[in-house]
């Protein structure tokens, strides 16, 4: 098979096609033909070497989202969907396992139907940064009707967390470069608020006891601390950003892997998306090969959101 792997950490042009051996689904797996596999800034940090660095040999294989069609089921495997059914599914990436390949095997558990009326481009984007924002959310055990704030609304995590917020009953603000403000209030937020500083005061104008919990996935956790209550949370997605401990804030990080085989979570995903609870963007494609161009994009940055490879 065909996959997009590196040989040596770097820049994006040390992306390129290998030839791989066809992987066989064993016990409890199942293997995916792929079809699209979404760029996200963890690939970038498995190119340069900074994230899920395997002791294998190289080559190694980024990706953690992908969607396609079941192609191949393993023993013990409990009734779901059958060969040829259109799904989506999470990859932990090692070594060669990632989802930039023509062929993935997963443990069944991290593997949901597609979302009715989704493209299978559109689906790829869903299983990983949808998971993180769920797992954030389950991490802040906000009270029912609770007021969550988002930092980085705008991207694909956060504003997976506004919607997500919005499905569970609760009150949303959020932040936005002014050209973002039309599309996070689109997503749901209840109120949007100018990024940084100003932030923390009009939160706190809004919600003057403070929000009970906040989602950043920005990396400025100690900046925005201040919008929350005393004795509230912070969960991040950023890796790096430093926790807050003060006023008896508790602060935790996402870890996404931890959620890889929530089998229930990323079929929720998948019916609010089908329901239209949940939107999936798609900023552009590019064919597998064009990888390290995909990669150079990404790094531009202001992508409102993902980019996808195709096989």
């Amino acid at each position: 098979m065909k996959a997009v792997a590196v040989s040596e950490f770097g820049g994006p042009e040390v992306l390129h096609l290998v030839d791989l051996p066809v992987p066989e689904a064993g016990p409890g797996q199942v293997r995916i033909k792929v079809r699209a596999a979404t760029v996200n800034p963890v690939d970038v940090m498995v190119r340069e070497g900074l994230a899920f660095v395997s002791d294998a040999p190289p080559p190694y294989v980024p990706g953690m989202e992908a969607a396609g069609v079941i192609d191949q089921i393993g023993e013990g495997v409990d009734p779901g969907p059958g060969i040829g059914d259109r799904i989506m599914a999470i990859a932990v990436v090692s070594g060669t396992h990632g989802a930039y390949a023509e062929y993935l095997v997963v443990p069944a558990e991290s593997v949901a139907r597609a979302p009715a009326n989704a493209t299978d481009v559109e689906a790829a984007t869903l299983p990983m940064n949808g998971l993180t924002a769920r797992m954030a959310l389950d991490l802040l055990h906000l009270p029912p009707g609770g007021v969550l704030a988002v930092i980085g609304g705008a991207g694909a995590v956060g504003g997976y967390a506004i919607q997500l917020a919005k499905a569970d009953g609760f009150h949303v603000i959020a932040d936005a470069a002014p050209a973002d403000v039309e599309l996070v209030t689109a997503l749901g937020a209840d109120a949007v608020f100018p990024r940084g500083q100003p932030f923390v005061e009009q939160a706190r104008e809004h919600v003057p006891g403070g929000v009970d919990g906040l989602v950043d996935t920005a990396g400025v956790t100690a900046s925005v601390a201040g919008a929350v209550r005393d004795g509230g949370r912070i969960v991040t997605s950023a890796p790096g950003a430093p926790l807050v401990t003060e006023r008896g804030i508790a602060t935790e990080r996402v870890f996404v892997p931890d959620y890889a085989r929530n089998h229930a979570a990323l079929e929720t995903l998948g019916k609010l998306a089908g329901r239209g609870q949940v939107k999936l963007r798609v900023a552009r494609t590019f064919p597998a090969e064009q990888a390290a161009e995909a990669h150079r994009l990404l790094a531009k940055g202001g992508l409102r959101g993902r980019v996808v490879l195709t096989f």
